[in-house]
């Protein structure tokens, strides 16, 4: 095994620990929202830095792997979907860590025929699903499981689009209800943006495996379907 395969096995293995914490910080997340843990909204917020440190630290080993062994071909196209996916991970971190802070900052727990009503609770369960499906895409390069998920996050959009509509019926209802209701409405917010952030890494495993760049080939689509 060369030097270059060495460290590309390495910073595989760093990348999926730092998945495994994301999905964890989630899982935490949700838990905290569903019992009105606020400790448990805390530990998720301390751990956030742990998840800052995880990206920097894999940034800089991408960076030390270019400058050492000038990578070509699939490992040239591995580290940069690395890079990309770092910090989509990042972000979905950042969204674990604002759902912790609504659960902090509500006064009340959040109803739960309200969550069942806005389908909140489905929406955070397909979420982590897809985001730990991602994880399994990425270990085994799978790049059918992979596209999988573009399909999958339409429940999420779906789900989003008609929360406004829920919320204001439920604030209608009782108007004491608003603060947490749009609680709920920006966590839905949040969530979209995993599935978008999941869609993210997912075309950064198909582009490492199969050398195809799908945001150009959607975009070249777009313009042939409006001529």
């Amino acid at each position: 095994m060369t030097p270059l395969e060495t460290e590309i096995i390495a910073l595989k293995k760093e990348l999926i620990n730092m998945w495994m914490l994301v999905q964890s910080q989630m899982n935490k997340a949700k838990e905290a929202m569903v019992t009105f843990d606020k400790d448990l909204a805390r530990e998720v917020l301390v751990k956030e830095k742990r998840v800052n440190s995880f990206e920097l630290k894999i940034d800089r080993d991408c960076e030390n792997i270019f400058a050492l062994h000038c990578p070509v071909a699939i490992d040239l196209r591995f580290l940069l979907a690395a890079l990309k996916i770092n910090t989509n991970l990042e972000r979905i971190g950042d969204i674990a860590a604002g759902v912790a802070k609504y659960v902090i900052e509500s006064k009340v727990n959040f109803d739960a025929v309200a969550l069942e009503r806005t389908s909140l609770l489905r929406m955070y369960d397909e979420s982590i699903n897809i985001l730990m499906d991602t994880r399994t895409a990425f270990e085994k390069e799978d790049t059918v499981l992979a596209r999988s998920i573009f399909k999958r996050d339409d429940v999420l959009d779906i789900i989003n689009v008609n929360a406004p509509n829920i919320v204001a019926e439920l604030i209608k209802a009782d108007l004491n209800s608003m603060p947490e209701a749009l609680y709920m409405l920006s966590i839905i917010r949040k969530l979209e943006r995993v599935g978008d952030q999941s869609k993210n890494i997912a075309e950064e495993i198909i582009f490492y495996v199969e050398a195809k760049i799908l945001k150009h080939l959607e975009s070249s689509k777009r313009k042939l379907e409006g001529e």
